[in-house]
C-alpha cells in the first residue's frame, strides 16, 4: 500500500495525517478449491502453464500452484483443506461461479488456441470464443432493440475441471482494457 501525508489548509498535519491512496501488489495468488490435485495438475500443464513449488509426496507441487503472470499465482487447494482459509462457510458447489478469472491475449488466433487446448484437455466450454456484445448489463430496460452502448469484444469462456471459469479475451476486450 502506498500512504500519502495530508495537510490542513494552514500548511499543518492534517488530524487524519495520513490516508491511504492507491493499493498495488506486486504479487498475488489466487486460491480456488479443487477436487483431484493430479486431475488439475494435467489439465493446468496441458493448457500450457507452469507448476511452481517444492515437489510434495505424491510428486505434484506442495502446495500445488501455476504461474498466471509475472504477479499473479494460482493457489489449487483440495476441498477438504479449504476450511482453514473460508473459516465456517461452505465451500461453493461447482455449478456456483461467484468468480472469474479473466485473461487478455494478444490476438483472436491466441484466444482460439487457448480455448481449443482448454476443451482438448477436458475443459467445459461455456460458449465458444467470437464476438461477444457486452452490453450496459442492465437487463430491465424496455430498450432492447438499442444497441448504442454495448461495445464488442472476441472472447470465450471455458470451465476447468472444477467449474472455475475462465474467460479468454482478446487483450484490447473491454475486460482487460
Amino acid at each position: 500500500m502506498t500512504f500519502q501525508r495530508r495537510l490542513g489548509q494552514d500548511g499543518r498535519n492534517h488530524p487524519n495525517a495520513f490516508k491511504e491512496s492507491t493499493v498495488q501488489f506486486d504479487r498475488a495468488t489466487l486460491c480456488l478449491p479443487i477436487a483431484d490435485r493430479r486431475a488439475s495438475h494435467t489439465f493446468y500443464t496441458a493448457l500450457g502453464f507452469e507448476p511452481v513449488g517444492e515437489l510434495g509426496e505424491d510428486g505434484l507441487p506442495e502446495p500445488l500452484q501455476i504461474q498466471v503472470s509475472d504477479g499473479l499465482r494460482m493457489m489449487l487447494i483440495p476441498t477438504g483443506g479449504f476450511g482453514w482459509v473460508i473459516g465456517d462457510r461452505d465451500v461453493a458447489r461447482s455449478t456456483a461461479h461467484e468468480c472469474i478469472l479473466a485473461v487478455g491475449l494478444p490476438t483472436e488466433t491466441e484466444v482460439d488456441d487457448l480455448m481449443r487446448r482448454a476443451q482438448d484437455a477436458g475443459a467445459n466450454v461455456v460458449y465458444p470464443p467470437g464476438n461477444q456484445a457486452w452490453g450496459s448489463g442492465d437487463d430491465t430496460s424496455d430498450d432492447s432493440d438499442d444497441e448504442s452502448d454495448e461495445i464488442a469484444a472476441y472472447a470465450g469462456v471455458f470451465a476447468d475441471p472444477d467449474g472455475h471459469l475462465w474467460q479468454v479475451s482478446r487483450a484490447d476486450g473491454i475486460l482487460v482494457q
